[in-house]
């Protein structure tokens, strides 16, 4: 069992990019079948933990977007001190700074962080596989996070293999709308059928291993696309803007998982132009691995 510590402070929960996301079917319990490959960025929110010895937990928000009471990050709290039988509590401050209904799974890497860092505060010793099963109970997207590698991701989110990006600058932008992720996936317009694609399709020509394959990225962009897109752009027209604003930058952008985010790789180094007001425009890094991959062992 691992040592426990009493604070751990400015814990990272970085945002992920869908480079592309299809759906492939659709099971009989109602969950899609998707393909995407998920990205890591360096833009996301932090996080603070305090040890209590009273098994209270509590969290507080930080900055202008205040969360539900029973959001992800306490779930994954509750659910890791269930599990465990710890007797210990924490206190949580959460400073948000991913905008909210962006489709960059801001709530399921708040929970990540939660699982991985409580699971190192309170010293409860679990493996990674271990905690990657505890974060599908809360969503499909928080075993990624834990995992900690850029991937190939299939199935309704559980079969993550890990693939290497090339580092690259990209630019995102997150309009002043969001869109409901449960609204897209009951829209009949949605496409469902994507032929199913295969990693070695989109496979750089310096692969070396089939462990952790080197992806394609330009190709990837080019040749794929995300299912979401159409209807989600349908539904929050500023989608629609947003990508119409980065083709004025001369930048091809393309919706992040179920919006309303766009992004597009950072082609060139002119300045970008004033955004909309409400918009949101950050320039970012995409990440080799996690910051917190280290935090607990396979």
């Amino acid at each position: 069992m691992t040592t426990a510590c009493r604070s751990l402070h400015q814990v990272p929960a970085p945002a992920k990019l869908n480079l592309f996301l299809h759906l492939v079917g659709r099971r009989d319990d109602g969950y899609h079948l998707l393909q995407s490959v998920f990205m890591l960025i360096d833009w996301g929110d932090s996080l603070d933990f305090t040890r209590r010895d009273d098994g209270t937990l509590s969290r507080e928000d930080v900055g202008s977007l205040a969360l539900p009471e029973n959001d992800l990050c306490m779930r994954a709290a509750r659910l890791l001190k269930e599990v465990t039988g710890t007797q210990a509590g924490a206190d949580i401050r959460l400073h948000k700074y991913l905008p909210a209904e962006a489709g960059m799974g801001g709530g399921s890497s708040d929970a990540a962080t939660t699982l991985l860092a409580l699971n190192r505060l309170w010293g409860t010793g679990m493996k990674r596989q271990e905690l990657m099963q505890l974060g599908q109970r809360l969503g499909a997207d928080v075993p990624f996070f834990i995992a900690g590698q850029n991937a190939w991701v299939e199935g309704i989110g559980e079969r993550i293999t890990p693939v290497t990006l090339p580092v690259q600058r990209w630019v995102v932008v997150k309009p002043a709308h969001g869109v409901s992720t449960k609204t897209i996936f009951s829209s009949e317009k949605l496409a469902r059928n994507t032929k199913t694609a295969i990693i070695s399709g989109f496979a750089a020509n310096d692969t070396v291993s089939d462990v952790c394959p080197a992806l394609n990225v330009e190709q990837m962009l080019a040749e794929a696309h995300n299912d979401m897109e159409p209807v989600a752009r349908e539904l929050c027209p500023e989608i629609d803007h947003a990508i119409k604003w980065l083709g004025e930058q001369g930048l091809k952008g393309r919706m992040t998982g179920s919006g309303s985010a766009v992004f597009a790789p950072r082609g060139h180094d002119r300045p970008l132009a004033s955004a909309p007001p409400g918009w949101t425009v950050r320039e970012c890094c995409n990440l080799a691995v996690h910051p917190l991959r280290h935090w607990c062992s396979d």
